[in-house]
């Protein structure tokens, strides 16, 4: 749903608009002509304000990295964080993806992050769940042979469904921990924050955290 508590919000995406794809779907198979370059290429899907996705850019400026987030006004963060610190290596599309495959061909991407995302607690909404295994055979479609999503959340049920739901698609699990922040923690994933990750952690929240990909054939 647009988030409309936003003043003048189309006229703030504009004037922050420089790293923004307007019609991602065009340009399916043609990322890399986005990027301008050959280079890898990671997408987000529920960036949120662009925390995780901007921190990943950074560290990794041979990446290219693509934030997605569904909400307007929470997507405009992103732009104008963007746009304040010039990153060459991000693009943002502010659209939900409910299916990755109407956007990127396949094995176009190197690899997927999903960061808190919408538990949809109900029962009947579980097929909406982004790690449902119809979505997540999706996302496996535009990933590189070998290539991996990486799922946090501090939502234990949504945790516990991922998991059902990745060993009955057969994927192989690289890493997984139930307490990414714990002291023995040695994920690489602990480095890259959300906005969300950082209010749990100071409530002392513990944050599930798995990495997966498709068996080699």
């Amino acid at each position: 749903m647009r988030q409309r508590n936003i003043k003048d919000l189309d006229n703030r995406i504009e004037q922050n608009s420089t790293y923004l794809v307007r019609e991602p779907r065009a340009m399916k198979g043609r990322w890399h002509e986005v990027f301008g370059n050959d280079r890898p290429i990671y997408l987000e899907i529920g960036s949120g304000k662009g925390r995780y996705i901007m921190t990943r850019a950074e560290a990794d400026p041979e990446g290219n990295f693509i934030a997605c987030e569904g909400r307007e006004a929470v997507g405009l963060r992103i732009l104008e964080k963007t746009e304040e610190a010039k990153l060459p290596n991000v693009r943002a599309v502010l659209c939900y993806m409910d299916d990755c495959r109407e956007f990127f061909g396949a094995g176009e991407l190197d690899g997927i992050y999903l960061n808190f995302s919408d538990p949809w607690p109900k029962g009947r909404h579980a097929k909406r769940r982004l790690t449902y295994g119809r979505n997540l055979e999706a996302m496996m479609d535009v990933l590189k042979p070998g290539a991996a999503i990486e799922f946090k959340t501090d939502n234990d049920p949504l945790f516990e469904f991922s998991v059902e739901e990745i060993a009955a698609q057969g994927y192989e699990i690289l890493e997984m921990t139930r307490d990414l922040h714990g002291p023995e923690s040695e994920f690489e994933s602990k480095k890259y924050i959300t906005e969300y990750e950082a209010k749990f952690l100071s409530s002392g929240k513990n944050i599930n955290y798995v990495k997966f990909r498709r068996k080699a054939e």
